[in-house]
């Protein structure tokens, strides 16, 4: 391709609403132009990039024996209502754009296709002899994102491969799972990325279990911890460990003490003289659920220990059956304002304890009780004594407070924490970008859903899932967060839109131009992707714009011709050499300047 017929603008400053690095130069290089808040056009370089990605994308999936298929964007409400996920993504998260035809039947454009796959699946699949299957397509995707940020990284629109098995047992998921694995990892290191592949939180999708795919880079938006040993990783949503041993405590007496104006935990540690980890403080939750009901949870915890609230969702989404519920749509600490219509009196806030009495609630009601497991291990510790201005030390469980019924593991782990694997290794922090997600549904959709088949015994049995979902597009936009430099892009040979840019200094000079034409022509038929800069513009905007849009390599027929040779410069390294014009084209396969 010629620059001089290609839609190719680029800028010298950054762009006012881009905040990332990647972000600012796939705008200033001319890869993508905003259209609305986190709608974005693909240009030409960008769409090259994509196309790349996708290709790889689909040889790694064929290879695993799925089979590409597409999927409508446009999907009926009637069935996320018949999983449960309607109110979850229309109101809880609100990620879904729905509308409403002229016939007033509901829809939604989709987010993810697990609905439309079940359904697909319940209406094709009959017998075990079908099974497994294993579906995958790339398409574009809608969400309507709260804050559309960082231009393709958290966008409204973008594109995404998304699969799904059938199986007709866990063990089988299981093995397409372990597929889906190999296949990720195998897409990302052709693609010339660092990534780790961690434990994940699974979030609305659901499922027994699930896999993220993080491209390590400073301005990604999630956290991971590992440890040194490469045993471990996980999302920090996701991740568990073993926390700081809490201090033997010196109050063994109970007492009710007067503690007035403490407003957290430090001045209370201070306060006393002592340690937070024999602190044990109570955060008040109200969660909704989708039926209407809405609880207030009291949540206890060691006072150095944060709580996770996706953990915490978790467990609340757990307790849905009991409200009439499926699902957690709201959760949140509620203002003081709000509490008013619920309770009888107002609450001790700042001091409460485990055992704050139900009579604080009207209508009956009653908290939900939950406690962290590592704050039932705590002996004589301090806690509210539900009394404004007034705490207890020297507290037991079960001898002065009944312990929560629900023991379970809803609090933060941070960096310096033990791994649970091997004590001896401590949990450490990495930035990273999700772009790719594997998932072990089972059976939460095809039961939902009514997916049945006929099993070798000639049962009727629900199907067995797996989920499969890679960003492309933000793939893309991670690989520039991941490797960029002062001017520009750099990008892997992979996936960069061309391999070689051939930059004509002065084109009124025929021997630079010739040169230039013929090393185009001779590139091309050896299948390096070489892009001419023909413009008429000065030497330096073209060295400049060469660096921006990141090509690997770089040709400059300038004075090396009087040598018979041209400049090679790496874009990479900017190491430069002169290579005589005839083993050109050599030379740059030697240095694999032809993508795999």
């Amino acid at each position: 391709m010629r620059l001089s017929q290609m839609l190719f603008v680029t800028l010298r400053e950054d762009p006012a609403e881009a905040e990332i690095p990647s972000h600012k130069l796939l705008l200033r290089a001319g890869y993508i132009r905003r259209i609305g808040s986190g709608v974005y056009a693909y240009l030409p370089l960008m769409w090259r990039v994509l196309t790349k990605i996708s290709k790889i994308t689909r040889e790694e999936m064929n290879a695993t024996g799925a089979m590409e298929c597409l999927l409508p964007q446009l999907q009926p409400s009637e069935l996320w209502k018949e999983s449960g996920r309607w109110d979850t993504y229309t109101k809880a998260e609100g990620i879904m754009f729905s509308l409403v035809d002229r016939q007033e039947k509901e829809w939604g454009l989709g987010p993810t296709h697990e609905e439309i796959i079940t359904t697909i699946a319940r209406e094709l699949i009959r017998s075990y002899r079908q099974l497994p299957l294993h579906l995958y397509q790339i398409q574009t995707k809608f969400r309507d994102e709260i804050r559309p940020r960082f231009g393709l990284m958290r966008g409204r629109e973008f594109i995404m491969k998304d699969g799904y098995s059938f199986h007709s047992n866990p063990e089988s998921l299981k093995e397409t799972y372990r597929d889906m694995d190999k296949a990720y990892r195998n897409i990302l290191t052709r693609c010339g990325l660092s990534f780790r592949a961690v434990e994940a939180d699974s979030g609305a999708i659901g499922g027994s279990g699930s896999q993220e795919f993080m491209i390590l880079a400073e301005a990604g938006e999630d956290e991971i911890l590992y440890t040194p040993d490469e045993l471990y990783a996980a999302n920090v949503e996701k991740a568990v460990s073993l926390p700081i041993d809490a201090v033997i405590s010196p109050f063994t007496e109970l007492k009710t003490i007067e503690t007035p104006n403490i407003e957290t935990i430090e001045q209370l540690a201070k306060f006393f003289q002592t340690d937070s980890t024999i602190i044990i403080k109570t955060v008040l939750y109200e969660a909704v659920y989708d039926s209407g009901v809405t609880v207030f949870v009291l949540v206890s915890l060691r006072g150095d220990q944060l709580v996770n609230e996706v953990k915490l969702q978790n467990e609340l989404v757990k307790q849905a059956s009991h409200y009439q519920a499926k699902t957690v749509i709201s959760l949140k600490v509620p203002e003081v304002s709000a509490l008013e219509k619920y309770t009888t009196k107002p609450l001790p806030l700042g001091y409460l304890a485990p055992d704050l009495s139900d009579e604080y609630l009207v209508k009956n009601q009653s908290f939900l009780r939950l406690v962290d497991h590592c704050a039932v291990s705590v002996s004589n510790f301090i806690t509210g004594a539900n009394r404004k201005g007034y705490h207890r030390t020297g507290v037991n469980w079960e001898i002065d407070l009944k312990c929560p019924d629900l023991v379970v593991d809803i609090r933060k782990a941070v960096v310096g924490d033990r791994a649970i694997h091997d004590p001896t290794q401590t949990l450490q922090t990495a930035r990273g970008i999700e772009v790719g997600h594997i998932f072990q549904l089972g059976t939460k959709y095809s039961q939902a859903m009514k997916a049945n088949y006929t099993s070798e015994q000639g049962e009727d049995v629900p199907l067995s899932m797996g989920c499969y979902g890679l960003g492309v597009s933000r793939l893309a936009q991670a690989a520039v967060e991941q490797s960029y430099d002062k001017n520009g892009i750099i990008w892997p040979i992979a996936i960069a839109p061309y391999h070689v840019v051939i930059v004509i200094p002065n084109i009124t000079d025929p021997a630079q131009v010739k040169a230039a034409e013929t090393l185009y022509t001779e590139l091309n038929q050896a299948g390096i992707e070489t892009l001419l800069d023909d413009r008429d513009e000065r030497a330096g905007v073209k060295f400049k714009d060469a660096e921006l849009i990141g090509i690997p390599y770089r040709l400059v027929t300038g004075k090396s011709l009087q040598e018979g040779a041209v400049e090679v410069v790496e874009r990479k390294t900017g190491l430069v050499s002169k290579v005589p014009l005839a083993e050109v084209v050599s030379t740059l396969k030697g240095l694999n300047a032809v993508a795999n």
